[in-house]
């Protein structure tokens, strides 16, 4: 099960939710210093104006540099954000010890290889829920909500074109380590790390715990047609966590996740394979179950072999 060793006041039960207005604050906090840290440094570092940054900002991607200073932005004010927000909610808010000894003496190369395989089994599975998930339709009497949430998942679908257009190996790896390393270690440092430890916690259910964490994981990307995809994607990363007791391993599934696709965006740019990242008009059906039974066999394995290794889990 998930570590998180604390008799902090502000962890116990009874405070769950100054606990978690707390860590709303922090992140917010961190998220918006480090974010305007980026911003104030890109200007000197991509010989980029004021007036250009606020143009990427706004969706006029027409800038010299502009990528770059836009993954600068996003790889210290997310990926790091997550991370300093986890360490400071975890070592100074709540004082609690992670165990990293314990944490990475349950992994094996074994198990890591058996997690990139079943993300794998997940990934082609996802792609029948971004289908499904694409094709909802909302109530009448929500038109207009469902037009600016088509709208927003459009601003969103363009900054991540504009973000993975990648052209050369140099934009590639930079792209690796910012979508796949640094994003993959600190959403899962906040949300498998503090958040979904705390949830189970405070449900008194491990299950539960996790699922919240993982709608609460989609919810922060706020691309409500890719919504319920993220939310299978966190829960996978969720039981990984849970059933090895090794953060490592969910760290890893999100960074082969993303960079998996980086790469195959990257592939499709230079003509090599044929990849559309928007595509959400049909879905085979067989590849989408093959991509469930390697993905239940997958977890089901990998429970018995971390249950056998590490006792019992709950």
């Amino acid at each position: 099960m998930e570590i998180y060793e604390t008799e902090s006041e502000i962890a116990k039960r009874k405070s769950w939710l100054l606990s978690l207005v707390v860590i709303v604050l922090v992140t917010l906090g961190v998220l918006i210093a480090l974010q305007g840290a980026a911003l104030a440094i890109v200007p000197g570092l991509f010989n980029i104006t004021l007036e250009d940054i606020l143009g990427l900002m706004n969706g006029n991607y027409d800038v010299p540099n502009g990528r770059m200073a836009m993954l600068l932005v996003q790889g210290i004010g997310s990926g790091i954000g997550f991370w300093l927000a986890a360490w400071i909610i975890s070592n100074r808010i709540d004082k609690a010890n992670l165990r990293w000894d314990v944490q990475l003496s349950r992994f094996s190369l074994k198990g890591g290889a058996l997690v990139v395989v079943l993300t794998v089994g997940a990934m082609l599975f996802n792609a029948f829920l971004v289908y499904f998930n694409n094709q909802l339709v909302m109530p009448e009497f929500l038109v207009e909500t469902e037009a600016w949430m088509k709208k927003m998942e459009l601003q969103m679908m363009e900054l991540t074109k504009f973000l993975t257009d990648f052209q050369t190996i140099p934009e590639l790896l930079i792209g690796i380590l910012v979508i796949g390393i640094l994003a993959g270690i600190g959403e899962e440092m906040f949300f498998r790390g503090v958040i979904q430890p705390k949830m189970h916690f405070y449900t008194g259910s491990a299950h539960l715990g996790i699922w919240l964490t993982a709608i609460i994981f989609s919810a922060i990307h706020i691309q409500f047609y890719g919504f319920l995809p993220r939310v299978f994607l966190g829960a996978v990363f969720g039981y990984l966590y849970m059933y090895s007791g090794s953060l490592v391993y969910p760290i890893l599934a999100h960074i082969f996740n993303n960079s998996f696709t980086v790469i195959m965006v990257y592939l499709a740019n230079q003509g090599m394979i044929d990849f559309d990242l928007e595509s959400t008009d049909e879905v085979s059906y067989p590849v989408a179950i093959c991509g469930l039974l390697v993905l239940l066999a997958g977890i089901f394995y990998f429970k018995k072999m971390n249950t056998t290794g590490n006792g019992e889990l709950d």
